[in-house]
């Protein structure tokens, strides 16, 4: 089916966000922020989560501490002056990856289906380190009912990951997950039709407004934004799934 146009949209931080602590309840932060601000979510508007909260609210917390590393993560260390517990989780996260440059960074085929920068591991701190989501989009379709429950409002969600690209410098936003939104996005023009990674578009653009490093806003929404409704998730878009 023609995706239905969208021909602009507004999108906002959920800020000041507070301080999540592991096994938070996520949907209950975010209901509590739209309270003390006074703002209430509407028909329609996606709700783009950054993954480390996700993260953060299902307690996939690694203490580096506990990391047995091999032969292969200390060689892979000594090559990109990464930690070598670090890179370790990487392998175990992994099924194969390449470097992007002599150095790093090293681009790893996760083994739920997706290519990122360092298996999408976040680091936390010197002692500890986030995993992914076990199943990101399981993780939005909670969130989304959730969501739905408190508010009402019958919104969507996507997962939004930081990534790099082999091919260039810096990171860009990508979705991992999402519940309520078509993940793949078809345009006809000129008896041409093209599929687009429409959760990406997505993500990338809540990106410009979601937290990195620091900011504290784990949490955008973006609204006018014309979408079908679907709960396929972004696993059914990848090449290589899980």
């Amino acid at each position: 089916m023609t995706a239905v146009p969208t021909s602009g949209f507004s999108a906002f931080a959920l800020e000041p966000f507070p301080e999540l602590q592991a096994g938070v309840d996520l949907a209950g932060a975010i209901t509590g922020v739209l309270a003390c601000t006074g703002i209430e979510l509407q028909e329609g508007d996606v709700v783009v989560v950054a993954s480390k909260a996700v993260s953060v609210a299902e307690k996939r917390y690694v203490d580096l501490a506990s990391v047995v590393v091999g032969p292969e993560a200390l060689e892979l260390s000594a090559r990109t002056g990464k930690p070598a517990e670090v890179v370790q989780l990487i392998l175990d996260s992994s099924d194969s990856y390449f470097l992007a440059t002599e150095k790093g960074p090293i681009i790893a085929r996760h083994r739920l289906g997706f290519q990122l920068t360092s298996a999408g591991i976040d680091r936390a701190g010197p002692q500890g380190a986030w995993l992914l989501p076990v199943d990101p989009d399981a993780s939005a379709r909670a969130l989304r009912d959730a969501l739905i429950a408190h508010t009402g409002a019958e919104v969507a969600v996507v997962v939004a990951d930081s990534d790099g690209r082999a091919d260039r410098r810096g990171a860009t936003v990508i979705s991992i997950g999402a519940a309520g939104v078509g993940p793949l996005r078809v345009t006809e023009y000129g008896g041409k039709r093209q599929e687009e990674t429409f959760t990406d578009l997505i993500a990338a653009a809540a990106g410009i407004i979601l937290g990195q490093r620091g900011r504290g806003a784990p949490v955008a929404v973006l609204r006018g934004v014309a979408y079908e409704s679907s709960d396929a998730g972004v696993a059914s878009m990848l090449q290589r799934r899980p």
